[in-house]
């Protein structure tokens, strides 16, 4: 009797609460992996023009992710995902939008959304030459060994990290302005668009910039956050926004619940979402990595440039000033873009948005960002201990483990880069006159694809 007694304490103790605390997890994590899977797939097949069935298996084909199902309907243009028939999140593809997940609106509402957004110009892009158009130079420049280069781009699509396959789907190299490397996995071209997550955080900064130049926005002004007025938060400026400093507690962690993914998973608004957020540290006191602070940014674009000309700011004042024609960026429920995460662009676009920064801000002989923008954004504030990150772009600075070494040894110092989860990379040395771009499914050994890269050019 007694140790029947002593058993009923431990479930008691022991196993129902262990139970309650497992169930809990689950009852956060199951919608996360729903919605990550429902608005991938949705993105991959109906902007990116992919088979459901390779998605599901490649992308979405590793625990826990794996655990979601999945249900396209072509009828309206969406995907609907679950865990084990729970915690269903549908996401909705609009032409000219890409998809959207469904949170804290209905769906009516968001469907009813109006954005307007211009074709971009009519031109024949393979008759007129990269970059403005896709028609490459028939010779490379003889400063280039393309054995070496070709060398370097079959190793990174062959490489491996932790003994997982790196999945490259595309890399190219463009060197003096002109692409002289350039190849993609089997089922993606220099027409697919390809998924940027937080490489959109770069394209955020360089929106802002625009707004400098334009005279409609000074970043060194407290941020215009309605939530924040009357509260320490107020303090926080726009610089304080783009170079992470803000103090707010933001947890960017991917392999479970957490703020970021909440925010991207769970939240209709996402700036509202990251803007109700405590505070840790004395705003500008401490670097802290943030998309909830990229979100923040994006629908500060969104105020100052006003309901009516929104939509279409990031086209006709970034995208098609650059030739960036196929690029798309998708907005979260409440109709803000996801500036932290969602920009799909191809290979080629990637690329020009990189020759727009190693060009200190001009393409094609126009001045598109600020006069010293670029400057700006490859300077590291003060409370960035390691020097690794400007305005929503990451440097070349000190390792993690030895502050006396560079984080890339035998990369040049003044290469900066945008960075996106899964190795999604737009590199630019200006000193080598370098744009190295490379987009895939899992990470790379990317400063051994930088070395050889750098080696092949003499």
């Amino acid at each position: 009797m007694r140790r029947r007694k002593n058993f009923l304490w431990v479930i008691l103790v022991v196993i129902v609460p262990g139970l309650a605390v497992g169930i809990w997890y689950l009852w956060l994590a199951f919608p996360i992996i729903s919605g990550y899977g429902a608005k991938n797939l949705c993105s991959a097949v109906y902007l990116q023009h992919r088979n459901a069935e390779e998605v599901i298996k490649e992308d979405l084909g590793e625990f826990p992710l794996s655990l979601g199902t999945y249900i396209v309907n072509t009828a309206d243009s969406s995907v609907t995902g679950s865990v084990w028939g729970f915690a269903t999140k549908k996401a909705i593809y609009r032409k000219g939008l890409g998809s959207t997940l469904i949170n804290d609106f209905t769906e009516a509402q968001i469907r009813t959304e109006h954005f307007s957004i211009p074709d971009p110009p009519a031109i024949k892009r393979d008759t007129v030459l990269w970059p403005v158009g896709d028609k490459l130079q028939d010779t490379i420049p003889s400063a280039v060994d393309s054995v070496l280069l070709n060398t370097a781009i079959r190793n990174v699509f062959e490489d491996t990290l932790d003994g997982r396959a790196s999945l490259t789907r595309a890399a190219l190299v463009v060197y003096d302005g002109q692409i002289v490397a350039e190849k993609y996995a089997s089922g993606f071209d220099k027409n697919t668009v390809m998924l940027g997550w937080s490489m959109s955080k770069s394209i955020t900064s360089a929106l802002v910039g625009i707004l400098v130049k334009q005279g409609k926005l000074d970043i060194n002004l407290p941020a215009p956050v309605p939530e924040w007025k009357n509260s320490d938060k107020q303090k926080i400026t726009v610089k304080n926004l783009l170079q992470q400093t803000t103090g707010i507690d933001f947890s960017e962690v991917y392999s479970g619940p957490s703020a970021a993914t909440n925010m991207l998973f769970k939240k209709g608004d996402m700036a509202a979402y990251t803007a109700g957020l405590p505070l840790i540290n004395e705003p500008g006191t401490k670097f802290h990595y943030s998309s909830g602070n990229s979100n923040i940014l994006s629908r500060i674009i969104r105020q100052m440039v006003g309901e009516k000309g929104y939509a279409s700011f990031p086209y006709t004042e970034l995208f098609y000033k650059t030739g960036m024609y196929n690029t798309v960026l998708e907005p979260d429920a409440s109709g803000t873009y996801v500036g932290s995460s969602y920009s799909y662009a191809t290979a080629r676009d990637f690329a020009r948005f990189g020759l727009l920064y190693l060009n200190n801000g001009k393409f094609g002989g126009k001045q598109i960002l600020p006069d010293g923008w670029v400057k700006e954004t490859t300077t590291s504030p003060a409370e960035n201990e390691l020097k690794n990150y400007g305005y929503q772009f990451w440097l070349n600075g000190w390792d993690k483990k030895d502050k006396a070494k560079r984080e890339f040894p035998g990369v040049p110092t003044d290469m900066f880069y945008a960075d996106g989860y899964g190795g999604q990379f737009i590199y630019i040395i200006p000193s080598r006159k370098l744009v190295v771009v490379r987009l895939g499914l899992h990470n790379i050994r990317e400063g051994k694809f930088l070395r050889e890269v750098i080696a092949s050019i003499h």
